[in-house]
């Protein structure tokens, strides 16, 4: 199957690969402290962890001490992680770096708060997770009677308050929630921030005229002006609270049909303004709002050739909401909202700079001015996922907008094509090391008639030009798929999901056998291999045995989205370069962060500095969640860790 691609001339290619890295901007990205952490192990054991920034010299090393003393022989060059022998439960752990033999001091403890995980100057946990009480909202019942109770849902973080810490932005999701073709009410979305020890920072009430459910709200938590705190954006409408009890439009309107039960639009909202709303992330305060782009226009104007290639005049396609960030000049971070995903899709590009809201670009599948040329390419329709992803595929030091089988270049055009129809999983890295650039990996659907285009379940393409490098399966529907490095034996990462077993990163099958779940990845052993997140429990693919062992269970918690199974959040956000989980508790009253406490030897920065990664935290919690995934191949046989091209 062949991409469509407007060509660039060759002579400016070479000019960018020539000077990329060394001609390409900074990116503006957050300050952040060392995010130190400290684990009771028994036995009088203690490890510490914390983070090496992206802006550090690549000759730092560090210097670990318990109280006022030094841990550490010599100062720690190797790893960002230590094992104290004489541990002290009791004890302030404290990490101070190195620079030409000259120790810097530790940062002062903030009196306001003794949070363990996010001074220099730490307390030590007694098990290997943190837990964050959440101020869990009352129900409520619709205009049916029908009541609903709220569950911890999806989380983001961001530094909201420019202290250097993260912050926690969490979703609260009604029991009654919906997907777009169901009929009938839900409760309001509501979303909360959180310090890390539990202090409520606000609540933002999206109301009666936004329907709960994965599909609806998308939001996004990103430093999005430079100041060094973070907004939160969002689709908003009237009704809408903000942090501070202030209504977004007319507080007494209500846009939900409320016909007779057995109408395919009862309970939706498919009339009304739409709001685009950016939000304080200190106060939860409205900031500007204007309208949603594009707006519903013809709800029967949605359909095409992706998903069952059918289309509905009844609220269905019109309401599939997707969203990301991404820094389209290079330097500074903009928001990008999504609509539609099975037929037409239009992607609206927002800038939020010195305190205005100012729209970049519209692309829309259904307009004439998509391809490179200006002139129509309805190719593009059907090609969106249940989740978009963001890299910079053409290495031009801008960002691309990849929404499943198509790429949307940094001024708004497309970049290509590939004919590959929607899916539902996404994974964007340098799968396969042996070539240059990215890779795309992702599932498909095959149903109704579009069964009759032969589209592989499964597919690879190269994530510059579209070229499709394997397919497998061609007319199946696969509904699960995951790309990551789980076999050391094997260059590369590894992918499942549809047929074919454990395939290698160019598609060729390793073994029949699968792991036990197709969901989630995560850094979190010794090893430079990924494991596996799914549910409640994090298990590591054996590859001698090939069969699936578990490492970790975290028993009191539940994972979100149904038969999704995913957490609230997986990111590297505290301690050294692997990766933590956000699991809320079964009653939703509070959120518990596990970390590791295996001891490794291999020291990478912190991945919250890869700009690629980055943005994946952000867009995580969009839709159908997906594990996040670095710029450049990390996993088993790599090369050095590219060195971030980031200011702070």
């Amino acid at each position: 199957m062949k991409a469509t691609m407007a060509m660039k001339p060759l002579a400016i290619l070479a000019t960018v690969f020539v000077l990329a890295g060394t001609v390409q901007a900074q990116r503006q990205m957050e300050k952040l402290d060392r995010g130190a952490v400290a684990i009771a192990q028994g036995d009088g054991k203690v490890y510490v962890g914390w983070r090496l920034l992206g802006t550090d010299p690549n000759d730092v090393a560090f210097n670990v001490y318990r109280g006022d003393t030094k841990v550490n022989d010599a100062p720690i060059a190797n790893s960002t992680n230590v094992v104290d022998e004489q541990g002290d439960p009791n004890a302030l752990y404290a990490i101070r770096a190195v620079v030409d033999d000259v120790e810097t001091q530790a940062c002062p403890e903030r009196s306001r708060r003794d949070v363990a995980s996010l001074q220099q100057a730490v307390k030590v946990w007694s098990r290997s997770y943190f837990s964050v009480p959440l101020q869990k909202p009352a129900g409520g019942s619709c205009p049916d009677g029908q009541r609903y109770t709220y569950s911890a849902d999806d989380c983001s973080v961001g530094d909201l308050d420019g202290d250097g810490d993260y912050e926690i932005v969490l979703k609260w999701e009604p029991s009654n929630s919906k997907r777009p073709p169901q009929t009938g009410f839900t409760g309001p979305h509501l979303l909360d921030a959180y310090e890390l020890d539990g202090t409520h920072l606000w609540r933002i009430d999206l109301g009666r005229n936004i329907r709960a459910g994965a599909a609806f709200t998308q939001f996004l938590v990103y430093d999005f002006d430079g100041d060094g705190k973070a907004e939160l954006v969002c689709k908003t409408a009237d009704g809408t609270v903000d942090g501070q009890g202030n209504v977004i439009g007319d507080a007494d309107a209500d846009w939900r049909l409320l016909a007779s039960s057995s109408d395919p639009k009862y309970g939706k909202i498919l009339d009304g303004p739409e709001y685009l709303t950016v939000f304080d992330g200190q106060t939860g305060a409205a900031l500007a709002t204007t309208d949603y782009i594009p707006p519903r226009g013809d709800i029967g104007g949605w359909g095409g050739i992706g998903g069952n290639g059918g289309n509905d005049n009844t609220g269905n396609r019109v309401d599939h909401f997707s969203a990301c960030v991404v820094y389209l000049d290079g330097v500074w971070p903009s928001a990008v909202m999504i609509r539609g995903w099975y037929g037409r899709t239009v992607l609206a590009a927002w800038d939020w700079r010195d305190g205005k809201l100012t729209q970049r670009w519209v692309f829309d599948t259904h307009d004439g001015g998509t391809g490179k040329d200006g002139k129509p390419d309805l190719d593009y329709a059907g090609m969106a996922n249940h989740q978009v992803t963001v890299a910079d595929f053409d290495a031009d030091g801008r960002d691309e907008i990849c929404v499943g089988a198509m790429v949307v270049d940094d001024d708004g055009h497309g970049l290509f094509t590939t004919g590959l129809r929607h899916g539902d999983a996404l994974h964007v890295s340098n799968l396969d090391p042996t070539r240059p650039g990215l890779e795309v990996f992702g599932i498909h659907e095959n149903e109704g008639r579009t069964v009759a285009f032969g589209t592989p379940g499964a597919a690879m393409y190269d994530g510059r030009t579209g070229e499709i490098i394997f397919g497998v399966g061609p007319g199946a529907d696969v509904g699960r798929g995951v790309a990551a490095d789980i076999d050391p034996r094997h260059l590369g990462c590894e992918n499942w999901g549809g047929p074919g077993g454990l395939r290698d990163c160019q598609g060729r099958t390793i073994c029949k056998a699968t792991p036990s779940s197709t969901n989630f990845v995560i850094w979190w052993d010794a090893d430079l291999t990924r494991e596996l997140l799914d549910r409640n429990h994090i298990d590591k693919w054996n590859w001698m045995e090939q069969t699936t062992d578990r490492l970790l269970t975290a028993t009191e918690c539940s994972s979100n989205g149904g038969t999704k199974a995913v957490p609230c959040l997986s990111a590297d956000l505290l301690g050294d370069w692997r990766e933590e989980v956000i699991w809320r508790t079964s009653n939703s009253t509070a959120l518990h962060i596990y970390t590791t406490t295996i001891p490794t030897t291999y020291r990478f920065h912190t991945l919250m500095h890869d700009p690629q990664y980055r943005l994946a935290i952000a867009w995580q919690n969009v839709a159908y969640n997906q594990p996040p995934h670095v710029s450049f191949y990390l996993g088993a046989g790599m090369k050095a860790a590219p060195r971030p091209n980031i200011r702070r």
